[in-house]
Protein backbone atom coordinates (compact mmCIF):
# COMPACT_ATOMS: atom_id res chain seq x y z
CA UNK A 1 0.00 0.00 0.00
CA UNK A 2 1.24 3.65 -0.70
CA UNK A 3 0.74 5.00 2.63
CA UNK A 4 1.96 4.06 5.88
CA UNK A 5 -1.85 3.64 8.04
CA UNK A 6 -2.65 0.80 5.77
CA UNK A 7 -3.87 3.32 2.69
CA UNK A 8 -5.72 6.19 1.87
CA UNK A 9 -5.66 9.58 3.53
CA UNK A 10 -7.79 10.70 6.35
CA UNK A 11 -10.69 13.01 5.43
CA UNK A 12 -8.56 15.67 7.42
CA UNK A 13 -5.25 15.02 5.60
CA UNK A 14 -7.57 14.77 2.02
CA UNK A 15 -8.86 18.20 3.05
CA UNK A 16 -5.30 20.08 4.20
CA UNK A 17 -3.66 18.68 0.63
CA UNK A 18 -7.13 19.96 -0.96
CA UNK A 19 -6.35 23.32 0.65
CA UNK A 20 -2.37 23.31 -1.06
CA UNK A 21 -4.16 23.23 -4.71
CA UNK A 22 -6.76 25.59 -4.07
CA UNK A 23 -3.77 27.63 -3.07
CA UNK A 24 -1.95 26.89 -5.70
CA UNK A 25 -4.84 27.77 -8.31
CA UNK A 26 -4.79 31.21 -6.54
CA UNK A 27 -1.46 31.72 -7.39
CA UNK A 28 -2.20 30.09 -11.39
CA UNK A 29 -4.95 32.82 -11.41
CA UNK A 30 -2.19 35.65 -10.49
CA UNK A 31 0.01 34.38 -13.34
CA UNK A 32 2.82 32.56 -11.36
CA UNK A 33 4.08 29.39 -13.23
CA UNK A 34 4.57 26.16 -11.86
CA UNK A 35 8.20 26.04 -10.80
CA UNK A 36 7.51 29.60 -8.87
CA UNK A 37 4.32 27.59 -7.38
CA UNK A 38 6.13 24.79 -6.00
CA UNK A 39 9.04 26.71 -4.82
CA UNK A 40 6.20 29.04 -2.79
CA UNK A 41 3.89 25.81 -1.55
CA UNK A 42 7.49 23.08 -1.29
CA UNK A 43 6.13 20.74 -3.61
CA UNK A 44 7.17 19.28 -6.32
CA UNK A 45 7.78 20.51 -9.81
CA UNK A 46 5.82 17.63 -11.06
CA UNK A 47 3.12 17.71 -8.33
CA UNK A 48 2.49 21.91 -9.65
CA UNK A 49 2.50 21.31 -14.04
CA UNK A 50 0.10 17.99 -13.18
CA UNK A 51 -2.13 20.94 -11.06
CA UNK A 52 -1.84 23.70 -13.70
CA UNK A 53 -2.86 21.26 -16.50
CA UNK A 54 -5.93 20.82 -14.56
CA UNK A 55 -6.73 24.09 -13.53
CA UNK A 56 -6.70 25.20 -17.14
CA UNK A 57 -8.80 22.83 -18.36
CA UNK A 58 -11.66 22.82 -15.56
CA UNK A 59 -10.54 25.60 -13.09
CA UNK A 60 -10.46 25.90 -9.05
CA UNK A 61 -13.05 22.86 -9.61
CA UNK A 62 -10.84 20.62 -11.03
CA UNK A 63 -8.71 20.83 -8.01
CA UNK A 64 -11.16 20.01 -5.70
CA UNK A 65 -10.90 16.33 -3.60
CA UNK A 66 -13.01 14.19 -5.14
CA UNK A 67 -13.37 12.11 -1.89
CA UNK A 68 -11.94 8.34 -0.79
CA UNK A 69 -10.54 6.70 -3.19
CA UNK A 70 -11.93 2.70 -3.77
CA UNK A 71 -15.39 1.06 -2.99
CA UNK A 72 -17.41 2.76 -0.30
CA UNK A 73 -17.48 0.57 2.88
CA UNK A 74 -20.44 -1.97 3.13
CA UNK A 75 -20.35 -0.92 6.93
CA UNK A 76 -22.53 1.88 7.16
CA UNK A 77 -22.08 4.73 9.84
CA UNK A 78 -25.52 3.65 11.31
CA UNK A 79 -24.58 -0.26 11.37
CA UNK A 80 -21.31 1.16 13.11
CA UNK A 81 -23.12 2.78 16.06
CA UNK A 82 -25.27 -0.36 16.34
CA UNK A 83 -22.00 -1.98 16.53
CA UNK A 84 -20.52 0.10 18.73
CA UNK A 85 -23.47 -0.79 21.24
CA UNK A 86 -23.29 -4.41 20.91
CA UNK A 87 -19.18 -4.19 21.62
CA UNK A 88 -20.06 -2.45 25.01
CA UNK A 89 -22.58 -5.39 26.07
CA UNK A 90 -19.59 -7.77 25.78
CA UNK A 91 -19.80 -11.56 24.49
CA UNK A 92 -21.39 -12.67 26.84
CA UNK A 93 -24.71 -10.98 25.20
CA UNK A 94 -24.03 -12.89 21.90
CA UNK A 95 -23.73 -16.06 23.37
CA UNK A 96 -20.01 -16.64 24.46
CA UNK A 97 -20.99 -16.80 28.17
CA UNK A 98 -17.80 -19.50 28.85
CA UNK A 99 -14.88 -17.34 27.37
CA UNK A 100 -14.99 -13.36 27.51
CA UNK A 101 -13.12 -12.93 24.84
CA UNK A 102 -14.03 -10.71 21.57
CA UNK A 103 -12.02 -12.26 18.72
CA UNK A 104 -12.64 -10.74 15.20
CA UNK A 105 -14.25 -13.62 14.02
CA UNK A 106 -16.92 -13.50 17.18
CA UNK A 107 -17.25 -9.70 15.81
CA UNK A 108 -18.07 -10.69 12.36
CA UNK A 109 -20.28 -13.23 13.05
CA UNK A 110 -22.58 -10.68 15.32
CA UNK A 111 -22.09 -8.42 12.26
CA UNK A 112 -23.19 -11.18 9.72
CA UNK A 113 -26.48 -11.95 12.03
CA UNK A 114 -27.12 -8.51 12.61
CA UNK A 115 -27.08 -7.48 9.11
CA UNK A 116 -26.35 -10.64 6.83
CA UNK A 117 -23.01 -9.09 5.55
CA UNK A 118 -20.03 -10.97 6.00
CA UNK A 119 -16.92 -9.39 6.59
CA UNK A 120 -13.32 -10.93 6.41
CA UNK A 121 -11.32 -10.87 9.82
CA UNK A 122 -8.97 -8.36 8.03
CA UNK A 123 -12.22 -5.90 7.03
CA UNK A 124 -13.30 -6.60 10.56
CA UNK A 125 -10.41 -5.35 12.26
CA UNK A 126 -9.92 -2.11 10.32
CA UNK A 127 -13.81 -0.89 10.54
CA UNK A 128 -13.07 -1.57 14.57
CA UNK A 129 -9.69 0.76 14.21
CA UNK A 130 -12.05 2.92 12.29
CA UNK A 131 -14.48 3.31 15.46
CA UNK A 132 -11.38 3.55 17.55
CA UNK A 133 -11.08 0.49 18.99
CA UNK A 134 -7.91 -1.61 19.65
CA UNK A 135 -7.10 -4.89 20.51
CA UNK A 136 -7.60 -7.20 23.13
CA UNK A 137 -5.05 -8.74 24.61
CA UNK A 138 -6.23 -11.12 27.59
CA UNK A 139 -4.65 -11.41 30.93
CA UNK A 140 -3.44 -15.10 31.52
CA UNK A 141 -3.43 -16.15 34.40
CA UNK A 142 -4.31 -19.84 36.50
CA UNK A 143 -7.26 -20.26 38.13
CA UNK A 144 -5.78 -21.49 41.19
CA UNK A 145 -4.00 -18.33 41.73
CA UNK A 146 -3.63 -17.58 45.32
CA UNK A 147 -2.97 -14.25 45.31
CA UNK A 148 -1.85 -13.65 49.11
CA UNK A 149 0.80 -16.03 48.04
CA UNK A 150 2.00 -14.08 45.09
CA UNK A 151 2.19 -10.84 47.11
CA UNK A 152 4.13 -12.50 49.88
CA UNK A 153 6.42 -14.10 47.38
CA UNK A 154 7.02 -10.69 45.72
CA UNK A 155 7.93 -9.12 48.86
CA UNK A 156 9.94 -11.59 50.74
CA UNK A 157 11.70 -14.00 48.29
CA UNK A 158 12.05 -11.85 45.04
CA UNK A 159 14.25 -9.49 46.69
CA UNK A 160 16.69 -12.14 48.06
CA UNK A 161 16.44 -13.55 44.61
CA UNK A 162 16.78 -10.37 43.12
CA UNK A 163 20.65 -9.41 45.03
CA UNK A 164 22.07 -12.54 43.34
Amino acid sequence: MRYPDGGGLTAKQRAQREQVRLLAAELFAQGAAPPQVARRLQVSRKSTYAWHARWLEGGMDALRSKGPSGRPSRMKPDWRVWLAAELEKGPAAHGWAEDQRRTLARIARVIARRFHVRFSPAQTWRILRQMGWTAQVPVRRAAERDEDAVATWIKETWPRVERR
